[in-house]
């Protein structure tokens, strides 16, 4: 059987090589220096997440008065429409009875566009 060698340059060579794998004893300024980069990285993560959790929170107050703010227009639509067609019925009966209409000076029909649809968003 033949023995197969990694080629050089290959990942096995390169993890073996890499000064970070060397098993040298550190000095107590490198044990120092690690020591305070996870700290400085652990209250960083812990800005981020706080952070992260202000956004969210914003948001959802945010959604909630934007819903709140809905129900309260979709409510006035209904007032309005309520309205429109309360208003649209008591035009009709008084075209029915109004003397400037009945005149016999204003026989001739005049097209006149609906109320109603003029109103209506298209």
């Amino acid at each position: 059987m033949s023995q197969v060698l990694p080629a050089a340059g290959s990942v096995l060579q390169r993890s073996v090589a890499a000064p970070g794998n060397q098993t040298q004893p550190q000095s107590p300024e490198d044990d120092d220096r690690k020591v305070r980069r996870r700290e400085k990285n652990r209250v960083a993560a812990q800005r981020s997440r706080k952070k992260q959790t202000q956004k969210a929170d914003k948001l959802h107050e945010e959604y909630e008065c934007l819903e709140q703010e809905n129900t309260l227009l979709r409510r006035e639509i209904g007032k309005l429409t309520e309205e429109l067609r309360h208003l649209s019925e008591a035009l009709k009966e008084h075209e029915k009875m109004c003397p400037l209409l009945l005149c016999p000076m204003n026989l001739v029909p005049v097209p006149r566009p609906d109320p109603v649809a003029g109103c209506l968003p298209r």
